[in-house]
This record gives C-alpha cells, sequence and structure tokens, in this order.
C-alpha cells in the first residue's frame, strides 16, 4: 500500500500560477482590442492560460515524480 504525501510547496506553486493570472489579473486584460486571431484580447487571454495551465500542471507533476524514480 502507497502513502499518501502532501504536495511540494514547488508543486503547489506551479499550480498557483494560472490560477493568479486568470483571477487576479483581471484589470490588466479586461479589454476588447486589440484583436488576435480573430479573438478578442480578454478572451484570447484566458484560452491563452487555459493552454498554459497544462503546461504548469505537466511540470507539477514531473516535480513530484522526480524523487520517486529508483
Amino acid at each position: 500500500m502507497h502513502s499518501v504525501r502532501p504536495p511540494s510547496v514547488r508543486a503547489l506553486l506551479l499550480g498557483a500560477i494560472p490560477f493568479a493570472a486568470m483571477c487576479f489579473s483581471v484589470s490588466l486584460w479586461d479589454r476588447v482590442e486589440p484583436r488576435i486571431l480573430g479573438l478578442p484580447f480578454n478572451l484570447a487571454w484566458l484560452v491563452g492560460w487555459i493552454v498554459l495551465t497544462s503546461v504548469c500542471l505537466a511540470i507539477a507533476y514531473r516535480v513530484e515524480t522526480a524523487g520517486e524514480k529508483k
């Protein structure tokens, strides 16, 4: 049976980056112009961070599993 250990601080910080980028930066991207690939800037910002969230979580997964390799 495997014991469950808490996540590392690095993994938690990597998970917090997209959260902060989407929630606490509204005043930076709350506008329609310019358009990026035909999308209003605010929608392009959110779509970009949805993609980058996967990247951040993949890196966090690697950080967590790096210590388990034998």
